[in-house]
């Protein structure tokens, strides 16, 4: 869609993003202060569902398909980050630090392993159901996904261990505090606002080099049938190669290199790769260096970043984590999209937009290492 609405368009689609997931904060803002978590947390998939069944009755009723078509990428782009950030925030609730080096790695590769089955149960379905009916088995996934939710906490209620769950009433009482606590919280700490700018920075990047993706496929295929054949194939090895990672290696790289190198890695990685499409901006370079970012990414850097929060007090893990996951997150996106516009407009190449990407990912691998090892310090010292 990105691709067919005109390349040079698609700052606009992230700037629409971004203005969507700023309505969304509020909102979750107020569930958290109001709620206990085994209301709230159910709650965000039930909005989330109810969007589903407003989205196909849409494409039902005949109404103009472009412009719904253009409102569900912007519901689904603030979708993807927001049911996410609320599972991983969850999980770092529930699970202590150490627990989290064992368990992060395992727990991510069902995502992937999602991401691998999804796409063959909707190519089973879609010729049987049509495309529109595959919102309604969305829907359903997630009601069982409120199910796990449920089935979590009255887990983790019946854990006895007193030193690490020494009040579990306390778990269930709502978190308190303004709609807007998250951004508070995150100017007020060194470390939340070490993570938005980590978050910053990886956006950047990843944007960069989505534009950079979208222009030399644009120029390399004519076909919307090659196109969609090449992300096709880039889909597939990143989702096994990530699954492969996240079962035997992500774990052991948390225990061998610990927090702050694990989280350093992939920038290092991807510096390598951009100077690399500053020599050689081609389809098979790229096609290598995105499959390095998404799949390190996906194994390494996202278990590694959710475990910066695992030390915090609830309402950080809660509404800083998700202030920083979304808004910033979709705010990187849509200031590096503009930011990519000026510099092509200026006569920046490919090349040239690469090579600056490398200091940026330097920069980026600095302060992930420097947010690793004020991890460890902060997980010695007990929540107060």
């Amino acid at each position: 869609m990105g691709i067919a609405g005109g390349v040079e368009n698609l700052q606009w689609l992230f700037t629409g993003t971004f203005i969507a997931m700023m309505a969304t904060v509020p909102l979750f803002g107020w569930l958290t202060s109001r709620y206990p978590r085994k209301r709230f947390l159910p709650y965000v998939y039930y909005f989330f569902i109810l969007n589903l069944l407003l989205f196909y009755l849409l494409f039902s009723s005949g109404v103009d398909h472009v412009w719904v078509a253009r409102a569900f990428f912007i519901w689904v782009s603030v979708f993807n980050l927001f049911v996410v950030s609320v599972f991983w925030s969850f999980m770092v609730d529930i699970f202590r630090d150490e627990q989290a080096r064992r368990l992060f790695g395992f727990i991510a590769a069902g995502g992937t392993a999602g991401a691998i089955a999804g796409p063959a149960l909707t190519g089973s379905l879609v010729h049987v159901l049509g495309t529109r009916h595959l919102l309604l088995v969305s829907a359903a996934l997630l009601l069982v996904a409120i199910y796990c939710i449920q089935q979590l906490v009255a887990w983790q209620m019946l854990q006895t261990d007193q030193e690490h769950f020494p009040d579990q009433q306390t778990a269930e009482q709502p978190i308190g505090g303004s709609v807007l606590a998250g951004i508070r919280l995150v100017m007020q700490s060194p470390y939340l606002l070490g993570i938005a700018l980590l978050m910053l920075l990886f956006t950047m990047l990843a944007t960069f080099l989505y534009f950079q993706q979208a222009q030399i496929i644009r120029d390399a295929f004519s076909d919307p049938v090659d196109r969609t054949a090449v992300f096709a194939g880039m889909d597939f090895i990143v989702n096994v190669l990530t699954l492969l990672i996240q079962v035997f290696l992500t774990g052991r790289l948390l225990n061998w290199l610990g927090p702050a190198w694990t989280l350093a890695l992939v920038p290092l990685l991807l510096a390598a790769g951009f100077l690399l499409l500053s020599i050689s901006p081609t389809l098979a370079i790229l096609i290598i260096v995105q499959i390095i970012r998404r799949a390190g990414n996906y194994a390494i850097m996202r278990p590694a970043r959710e475990m910066l929060y695992v030390v915090l007090r609830r309402e950080e893990k809660y509404k800083a984590k998700n202030f920083n996951d979304t808004v910033v997150y979709r705010a990187g996106d849509a200031v590096s999209a503009w930011i990519y516009a000026g510099l092509r407009s200026l006569g920046v190449g490919l090349s040239g937009i690469a090579m600056i990407a490398v200091p940026i990912a330097l920069l980026w691998a600095m302060l992930a290492w420097r947010l690793g090892k004020q991890q460890q310090k902060l997980a010695k010292e007990p929540l107060v």
